[in-house]
């Protein structure tokens, strides 16, 4: 049976476009209570995408977020893609023990406060409850193969950060997430998302890269497929690890530009001429290319920011999956010598980038290198004088709780570690008995190319610290928010203005004040 072709259209008759907004100095991501209006056909850039920097202040749809997620099975669904261009169609497939359902598409950005606006709304689809998952003994890759439900045109979806929001008709929900990417970033701020690594963390089936169906490391599996849902709410990585960061670059209204990791490994047009690259909360699992080509950027003079810690830690190998390439996501991680790569391509093997066969550690690139799971401390300023911090009012040793966590990076006097580097906050910490410190970091490199690092995994979850809007801030309060919130602006404003050694300060190496080289 071929599946429905929604075609898009407005899902807001008139409305009106009353709006209220509330946005305090320093209070991340503002409040507010927002009416939507009817979608505006967006402007068109000239490469034939749409142009995201005219949806900031745009009417939001507050409804946006899960009300009753339900049982695991009341409904659930995944894309064939991971990410599409606009007016690429892109298929769902759901399933659902609810006798039909709806799907509804919010792109994710600052709207006036209500931080997300329905561009496309589904009339109602007939449920079905889809075929039990399939699994692959030989590298335990749970994958479910499902019938594509519907197929969505995307025609009048602006370049963005998207929820597919699923609605049964017994009240439950679930989202999906989806890239509407864009085709270049020139002159923009490249926000980069980290689908591999969301996909990592996936348990649906039962087994993700860290347990298998018993919670056990052994039986994990060692390839994870994309043709499958996501576990919990269905976003909760990139909500936790990704969506606040996205709400903060479009409150800014600097230029933007979207795509992943894994569009990154194939095609990385989009970095050419790019003002910054902006990887998110948790990117863990890169493919060597996607590393390559982010290096060459940088290298080309495109700034570079890691939000979080952990970044670059994994190295993966896309293949196949049911229906298309690069829907699975292999990496071997200790069982290394059994990847079919280790005898004839090394380069290839899917350990860990610091790991033999072929070493690589990720501090060539970022600036710091992945230390330790789990730490709870607080975040310790040391360049209080740096631009980073203008306006932020902080002193040297200023101390922000719980902002360390959940894992953290730390600089490391070897090597690889660029030599033009600025340890911009140094925080004790102890981590499974041991003493140690988390470090923020600033480079430069030749090409006038600045890197931040902020060392720490929960900076982007600090961004909305002291609300309740995820449901959790690990004890982090409102004044820990304004630090993040306006050191994060200060970031995102200098890097879009292009290469930073050529417009702000350079860096005060010192390492040495720390580390024994």
């Amino acid at each position: 049976m071929t599946p429905p072709r929604i075609p898009a259209h407005g899902a807001e008759p008139g409305v009106s476009r009353r709006r209220f907004l509330c946005v305090c100095a320093g209070v991340g991501l503002g409040a507010a209570a927002c009416d939507h209006g009817p979608p505006a056909r967006p402007p068109r850039t000239g490469d034939g995408g749409h142009r995201p920097d005219a949806e900031r202040d745009a009417p939001g749809t507050p409804d946006w977020r899960i009300t009753s997620q339900g049982p695991p099975d009341a409904i659930v669904g995944y894309t064939d893609r991971v990410s599409v261009t606009p007016g690429q169609e892109v298929g769902l497939s759901v399933s659902t023990t609810a006798a039909s359902f709806r799907v509804s598409a919010f792109r994710v950005g600052w709207y006036g406060g209500a931080l997300a606006r329905r561009v496309w709304t589904s009339p109602p689809v007939r449920g079905r409850v889809q075929r039990a998952p399939g699994f692959r003994p030989k590298t335990r890759t749970v994958f479910a193969d499902w019938r594509r439900t519907l197929a969505l045109d995307t025609a009048t979806w602006p370049e963005g950060a998207y929820l597919l929001r699923l609605d049964a008709a017994t009240g439950h929900q679930r989202h999906v997430p989806l890239i509407v990417r864009s085709v270049r970033g020139t002159g923009r701020t490249v926000l980069l998302h980290a689908p591999a690594t969301w996909q990592a963390y996936n348990r649906w089936g039962g087994s993700s890269l860290y347990a298998g169906p018993t919670g056990s490391y052994e039986t994990r599996s060692l390839a994870v497929s994309f043709d499958r849902p996501y576990d919990s709410d269905g976003a909760e990585k990139f909500r936790v690890y990704e969506w606040a960061a996205v709400v903060l670059a479009e409150r800014l209204g600097i230029p933007l530009a979207y795509t992943t990791g894994l569009d990154v490994h194939t095609d990385p047009a989009v970095l050419d001429g790019a003002a910054a690259v902006v990887c998110l909360g948790h990117d863990e699992y890169w493919t060597p290319e996607q590393r390559a080509h982010v290096t060459r950027a940088r290298d080309a003079g495109t700034n570079i920011a890691f939000l979080g810690a952990n970044t670059c830690f994994r190295r993966i190998r896309l293949q196949p999956g049911t229906g298309a390439d690069d829907r699975t996501v292999v990496c071997y991680k200790s069982a290394y010598r059994a990847d079919p790569c280790y005898a004839a391509q090394p380069a290839l093997v899917t350990a860990d980038f610091r790991a033999g066969p072929a070493p690589d550690p990720e501090s060539s690139l970022t600036g710091v290198l992945y230390e330790g799971y789990p730490v709870d401390a607080p975040y310790v300023v040391n360049s209080s004088g740096h631009w980073l911090h203008e306006g932020t009012g902080v002193r040297a040793g200023d101390a922000f709780a719980h902002l360390v966590g959940v894992e953290y990076d730390r600089v490391t006097p070897t090597p690889e570690t660029p030599r033009l580097l600025e340890i911009t906050a140094h925080s004790p910490l102890v981590c499974a008995g041991r003493p140690s410190h988390s470090d923020s970091a600033y480079y430069t490199v030749p090409s006038g190319a600045g890197v931040f690092a902020s060392g720490t995994m929960r900076w982007v979850e600090a961004l909305v610290a002291g609300s309740d809007e995820l449901g959790r801030d690990h004890g982090m309060d409102a004044r820990t928010r304004a630090f993040v919130t306006r050191t994060t602006e200060n970031l995102l404003r200098a890097f879009a203005e292009g290469p930073a050694a050529r417009h702000r300060p350079a860096p005060l190496p010192n390492c040495p004040d720390f580390y024994a080289t």
